[in-house]
């Protein structure tokens, strides 16, 4: 076992399922049952009503009676295929990695939250590629949220909601849910899932709205203002006050042997910035 594939094993009792464009299986199960709550730490937390003082954040029963939702009491975990990788350390040491992005430094007091409208864009990746478009926070060991093409994730060439997070400096750490970490509270499908709609070259971007922020010790993700999960305060002290850095930008890996895929649509910002891949802040 090399240090960028590790098998993490983890069980959960499947209440139901649903699925996806004949694609994705995407299992129910309790709130409570679901992997982050087999972390160690995490044996007595319990979920908070609020996460900030902003109403925004509350829990609320955003659902429609079309939507495709897991049962109340349930989350939706995205079913791992056989094929792909449990879990994948990325280090930034690692050869093969292609970084573009903005930093942002704070000087006397830490960020408490971060935000963007990020164009999405469908690519096509070899097997040992990917390409991610994505906000880091970073007080050492980073989190990240954003959107990826990663087929040994995900074994297959989708554009794909996707966190990341590591601990200690990527020794430990995983994507999405497949180690105990980030806790879903959204009943619909979300961390993991394929975006409906992408840009065309040319036409006006198709962008979504990541954005996280620090409220009681916890650090919330809402998409396009809906509440998908939150980082617990327990399991990242180094974040407990505040990110001293935040980046925005685009992240791509290829193996020694191969050639570098896209970057966000693949195309620099020479005359038409509205032609390329965006971050709107």
């Amino acid at each position: 076992m090399d240090t960028c594939q590790m098998l993490v094993i983890f069980s959960y009792v499947v209440l139901t399922h649903m699925t996806l464009g004949n694609i994705d299986e995407f299992d129910c199960v309790d709130i409570y049952k679901q992997p982050a709550f087999q972390h160690p730490l995490l044996k007595h937390h319990k979920i908070p009503e609020k996460f900030t003082s902003n109403e925004s954040f509350d829990r609320k029963n955003k659902y429609k009676t079309n939507d495709q939702s897991c049962p109340k009491g349930t989350v939706e975990i995205l079913r791992q295929r056989s094929e792909t990788e449990s879990l994948h350390l990325d280090t930034v040491d690692q050869f093969g990695h292609h970084f573009a992005a903005m930093d942002a430094f704070a000087d006397e007091s830490n960020y408490r939250g971060a935000q963007a409208d990020i164009s999405i864009h469908n690519l096509t990746l070899q097997n040992n590629q990917y390409s991610k478009s994505q906000i880091w926070l970073e007080n050492g060991p980073p989190g990240e949220l954003g959107w990826a093409v990663h087929p040994r994730v995900y074994g297959d060439s989708a554009t794909r909601l996707t966190i990341y997070w590591t601990g200690d400096g990527y020794k430990t750490g995983c994507y999405n849910t497949e180690c105990p970490g980030f806790i879903i509270i959204t009943r619909k499908p979300s961390v993991g899932s394929i975006f409906k709609q992408s840009s065309v070259y040319g036409d006006k971007p198709v962008t979504f709205t990541p954005q996280v922020v620090q409220g009681f010790g916890n650090w919330a993700l809402t998409i396009d203002d809906e509440i998908i999960g939150y980082w617990p305060g327990e399991l990242f002290t180094h974040l407990n006050k505040g990110a001293s850095r935040v980046r925005f930008g685009g992240n791509t890996f290829i193996s020694p042997d191969g050639i570098s895929p896209p970057m966000g649509n693949g195309y620099f910002p020479i005359d038409d910035y509205s032609r390329c891949s965006n971050f709107f802040m």
